[in-house]
């Protein structure tokens, strides 16, 4: 085998669980630290890592069913094609990369005699149409890569639960560029991890939010003289932005021109695309007139916001 077994998962509370998660990185981790998920950072999964702050555990109603509807989505998917799928009930570490720790939904045992990857997952129906047309989000697709890469197995299945009334699978291929990808940014993180550096700033939303959270109240009127290596990343933004600008004024052209085309109409047709111009009505607080007719309401209801506007000069 290309794994040991850490520990069974069968009688473990939910703070054991926890527990384990911060003795390596799992396949959920992954799409963490490559940068693809929109709401974890990597700065908080180096902070859970390191023991600096609690795992969290995203508790919320889709998260909940989500675990509810793992024996739902098992069973379907073993009616729908005949393959047997057991729970595996056991954290799993890698012998080669003993950093990576794999907790599976099940493994399928294939009519040949080899096995695979089993995945459960659920959406929501505004992602129907993603999954209906194969198009499996970054983060679940190095989630399985990550397993393959722990267990050494050839292939993964995902299974998936969307709206409550639809359901759909598909295979994922071990993918050994991928894999050998991930292998170097996990071992990368895990040094940091270890050494306690923390890792470098990503381009991802979670990032941007962590930073904004982090560092929201700023000390007014401080002004710091920042490292010589700064000026190339000001030129490179500086640069970006001009390009961006010039986007930006070409896509306002182009929607013009379709807008004077459709005129009146709230769509057009041509070539198979459909463009859309639709009226949308929108209902809003005039804070105006409240604060001018209705004073005490709009004091006792206004709130303050602060944030940190980034500019360059």
């Amino acid at each position: 085998m290309n794994y040991d077994i850490v520990c069974s998962t069968k009688n473990l509370s939910t703070e054991e669980w926890l527990k384990i998660r911060t003795l390596g990185i799992g396949g959920s981790d992954a799409g963490i630290i490559a940068g693809c998920n929109p709401y974890r950072s990597i700065f908080e999964l180096w902070q859970e890592k390191r023991g600096e702050i609690p795992v969290r555990e995203e508790e919320s109603e889709v998260t909940h069913f989500g675990k509810v509807l793992e024996d739902v989505v098992r069973k379907e998917f073993i009616q729908r094609t005949g393959l047997m799928v057991r729970k595996k009930n056991s954290i799993l570490r890698s012998k080669e990369y003993p950093f990576m720790i794999a907790d599976l939904d099940g493994v399928v045992n294939e009519f040949d005699g080899t096995y695979s990857i089993f995945e459960a997952k659920t959406a929501i129906e505004f992602k129907n149409n993603d999954w209906k047309n194969g198009e499996i989000p970054k983060a679940y697709q190095l989630q399985v890569q990550h397993y393959l890469a722990v267990t050494g197995f050839q292939k993964a299945y995902i299974a998936v639960l969307v709206g409550g009334n639809k359901f759909y699978w598909m295979e994922v291929y071990r993918d050994e560029q991928l894999i050998k990808m991930l292998v170097s940014m996990e071992s990368h993180f895990w040094h940091c991890v270890r050494e306690g550096e923390e890792p470098d700033v990503d381009a991802s939303k979670a990032t941007s939010l962590y930073l904004g959270t982090k560092y929201n109240n700023a000390k007014v009127g401080s002004v710091i003289d920042l490292d010589e290596q700064m000026l190339s990343a000001i030129e490179k933004y500086e640069q970006i932005k001009i390009e961006l600008d010039s986007l930006t004024e070409q896509k306002r052209l182009v929607e013009n021109q379709l807008k004077s085309a459709l005129a009146e109409n709230e769509a057009g047709r041509v070539g198979g695309h459909i463009v859309k111009w639709k009226p949308i009505v929108q209902t809003r607080i005039d804070s105006n007139k409240l604060k001018k007719e209705h004073k005490e309401v709009y004091d006792d209801c206004k709130k303050e916001v602060i944030y940190r506007k980034f500019s360059v000069a």
